[in-house]
């Protein structure tokens, strides 16, 4: 089991990942290039990275899906793709696109979710400062079975995700999501660091994050840091027991999200 991944090739899925229930796709297509596929009993979140597509869902069409030219530099535009639905994408310029998904019961219609749509904002204070997306998420009105996802910019030189929080175990404030991050990093030589971390599981390790790379959290604490002269990018999407987010902050370190509201 590898819970990090670094991506290539024109149409990546990783594999051995650890987690049960979430899974991801990314696609790279030139312009004119279509990718189909079958959503079987899962539930798909198509999401354009940049470029532009067109999307044919179970016979629907969305004729002109995206836009920006890369991850930093608009919001995202995304189609829902339900379970038991039959899909092509057709590249209309360069496109990237991530296809988060998870295990659906819920039979409803494909539908798109536009750049304005999307609720954006800051999370955290000084350094850690973080602008959110939230694409799909919880009580936006849009309709899903278990999938949650959104975007996080994270500024040159701060921390994201911070303080470091878990979300494994039904208990107190805490509810099991698994959780995975895409990450993009705004040059090729940029980087970044993820700690991923479980005192009781026994293990603490810290990843490299470069361009295209893939952390998956199927438990324990996690928190990122963008290297000086490098904004970061990263696609977070999680899948458990319901909707509603609930986490654990790590004890150790969880007093300076009280620091927040004071600075």
């Amino acid at each position: 089991m590898t819970f990090f991944h670094s991506l290539s090739g024109p149409h990546a899925v990783p594999q051995d990942h650890g987690c049960a229930l979430l899974g991801f796709e990314r696609l790279h297509l030139t312009p004119g290039q279509t990718h189909s596929g079958q959503t079987g009993e899962r539930e798909v979140l198509l999401v354009v990275l940049s470029g532009k597509a067109r999307v044919e869902v179970s016979g629907r069409v969305f004729e002109s899906v995206g836009g920006r030219p890369n991850v930093f530099a608009g919001l995202p535009h995304s189609v829902y793709l339900p379970r038991n639905s039959t899909y092509t994408v057709t590249a209309l310029s360069r496109l990237e696109a991530a296809l988060p998904s998870a295990p659906s019961d819920l039979d409803t219609e494909p539908y798109e979710i536009r750049p304005e749509q999307v609720n954006t904002g800051q999370w955290g204070t000084l350094n850690y400062t973080r602008q959110f997306r939230e694409i799909l998420v919880q009580p936006n009105g849009l309709p899903a079975s278990r999938l949650i996802v959104g975007e996080t910019i994270t500024p040159s030189g701060n921390w994201s995700t911070y303080p470091p929080h878990k979300h494994e175990v039904n208990e107190g404030p805490e509810v099991f999501h698994e959780e995975m991050y895409y990450f993009r990093v705004s040059s090729p030589e940029g980087f970044g660091l993820a700690r991923h971390y479980s005192p009781e599981r026994g293990y603490d390790t810290t990843y490299t994050v470069r361009d295209d790379t893939l952390l998956s959290i199927p438990h324990g604490y996690h928190t990122y840091a963008a290297a000086p002269g490098y904004q970061s990018y990263y696609l977070w999407f999680l899948a458990g027991d319901g909707r509603t987010q609930g986490v654990r902050l790590d004890p150790e370190v969880g007093w300076v999200q009280k620091t927040v509201g004071m600075v």
